[in-house]
This record gives C-alpha cells, structure tokens and sequence, in this order.
C-alpha cells in the first residue's frame, strides 16, 4: 500500500443519532433518551483515529445544530470531516434502541427514511479526498439507503479500482433497510469487487447460501468473492479468516457485555488495522480484541487507545489502572 497517501482509511456512509431509554426502561413509556453518535463507517472510523490512523469520513448532513453535534464529536475523535457535506432544512438519521436482559430481544426503531444521507449523490462526493487513502471503507448498509446511494458505492469500488486503492467491504445486511431477497442480488457484484470481505455468518448463511462449518461458510463467500481476506464474525463464537486458501480461527475474548450495538464495527476497524501494516493474519485476533472492548462500554462508537487493545490482546489482568 502506498504510505504516501493522505489518509490510511477513508469511509462513506451515513451518521446517525442513537437514541436510547435507561437500561430497564421502556421506550413506549420514555422520558428520558440518551443520545449518541452512529453509524457504521463512523464508528469504525473513530476506533481507527483513536488508534493513531489517519481516517477520513465522507457524508452528507444537514447545517443545523444536529448535524454540527455529529461533526464535532467525529473532530474530536480525530476524524477528519472536511468532505462532509453540509446541506439547509434537511434531517439527520435516528435510531431508538430499548435495551433488555433475556428473554426479551433488544428494541431498535429507525427513522432514518429521506435522511441527508440517502440523499447523497455521486456528485455530493469529493472523489479526489476519497480516493486519497490507503484502504477505501465501504458497507451494504449505505448501499441500502437510496438508489442514489447504491450508486456511490458502486462507483466508489469502480474508482478505487482504477486508482489501485484496496477496497474494504462489510456486508452489514439490514433487514428493515431491504429484503434479503433484494440485498442479495444487489450487494453480489459489490462482494465481488472486494480486496477484504468482512461478512456475519448469519448474514452469509441468509443473503448468500452459505452454510456448514466456518471454513465451508468461508469457502462459499470465497466463490462470490475476488477479495484476498475473507472475515466471518460467529458472535460469542468468534470470528474465522480465509486468505490464500489458509483458514483461521479466533475464539471470542471473555467480556461482561455493557452494549452489544458497534462490536462488528470495532472488529472492522481491528482488522484493518493490521491490514494497513500487511498483517491480515494478526487482523483476526485485534479484531476480536477491540470488538470485546466495544462490548464494555456504552454506544456505538469504540473509544479505546492502542495501549488499552494492546493490553486486552496481552490478556492482561487490569482490575485497577493506577
């Protein structure tokens, strides 16, 4: 990868507001929500700035005071928001979550339709920062949003192509997005133009017919894919990589869950990581590591250090950091 870039990963998608109810609440009886930033790309953006990566995110937000607590909370983090456009009398993305302990299932409700972001298109994009990294991020969930978004994200792996920038792919299917039926055919020809798949197994099992053990899940993907790094996350299981034909496991880090909501993110971010310093083996083990530490704290975002993952991948014993 070319060092000489500007950036070691840029990203494009749509940031969200996430409001929650305290834990025990109900949110047909809320009073009071919590707010956080969100969004998929974002997050893996943060945790990658917190790390000490050059990260770029490209959006589209409206100018009023919610839009500006996106930005600055993304500023703070150290994620560079210059291509981020900034548009009057239009609305940010929400999401609602309802927290549970079993046997209830964890609430989440949307209101994300017509957002800033869905209506991005390619000419909102600034295509010469985009392209100015050394791994290009891209998800299905910004695929899913609009028409208009789809193609961005095709166009953005046609130019990356072009301008060798290796392309990062996470499936991130959304079932209240589209239909399985729909994001399979719509998200095989961005799967196929991927340098690194990451993908849930749940995900491949439903939208792409891969079923069995992890290593014949990975080698279904394998078929669909040109991408030389294949990750497949099994939840409290793990995660599992095929690359050049040699397969991998990883066995999950113990964790008391605080949130459950940006663990794929952070696993993302992991893995590219060790992706930037060629090490797409040791991805799968800082992926896992940084996916633990997002389970222990609240929101979406992963707000870690390099010192912190380098001590959670070192299994050390840290009751009290004095």
């Amino acid at each position: 990868m070319n060092s000489s870039l500007r950036f070691d990963v840029v990203s494009l998608g749509e940031a969200m507001l996430r409001l929650s109810v305290p834990d025990g609440r109900r949110l047909d009886d809320a009073r009071v929500l919590d707010v956080q930033v969100a969004g998929a790309e974002c997050n893996v953006c943060t945790a990658l700035a917190r790390l000490g990566r050059r990260v770029a995110w490209v959006g589209r937000l409206p100018s009023h005071a919610l839009g500006q607590n996106i930005l600055r909370a993304l500023r703070a983090d150290g994620v560079d928001v210059s291509a981020v456009v900034s548009v009057p009398n239009e609305r940010v993305g929400t999401y609602f979550i309802e927290y549970a302990a079993p046997p209830r299932s964890i609430q989440v409700i949307y209101d994300r339709a017509d957002s800033a972001a869905a209506r991005m298109t390619v000419s909102d994009v600034d295509w010469g920062l985009l392209l100015d990294t050394r791994i290009l991020h891209l998800t299905g969930i910004t695929a899913a949003l609009s028409n208009s978004c789809y193609e961005i994200v095709a166009e953005a792996m046609r130019r990356a192509r072009a301008a060798n920038v290796t392309v990062s792919f996470d499936v991130n299917y959304r079932a209240k997005l589209w239909d399985a039926r729909t994001a399979s055919e719509k998200l095989r020809p961005l799967l196929a133009d991927a340098d690194i798949l990451f993908c849930k197994s749940d995900d491949a099992r439903l939208l792409f017919d891969c079923h069995g053990s992890p290593h014949e899940i990975l080698n279904g993907l394998a078929s669909l894919t040109r991408a030389r790094a294949i990750y497949c996350t099994f939840g409290a299981e793990g995660a599992a990589l095929l690359t050049q034909n040699e397969f991998f496991a990883q066995p999950a880090v113990p964790v008391q869950i605080v949130d459950r909501i940006g663990s794929g993110d952070a696993f993302a971010a992991g893995v590219l990581d060790a992706a930037l310093n060629g090490a797409e083996q040791n991805g799968l083990k800082q992926g896992v590591g940084l996916a633990a530490i997002a389970l222990t704290q609240f929101g979406d975002r992963v707000l870690t250090s390099r010192a912190e993952l380098d001590a959670v991948l070192a299994r050390e014993k840290n009751d009290i950091a004095r």
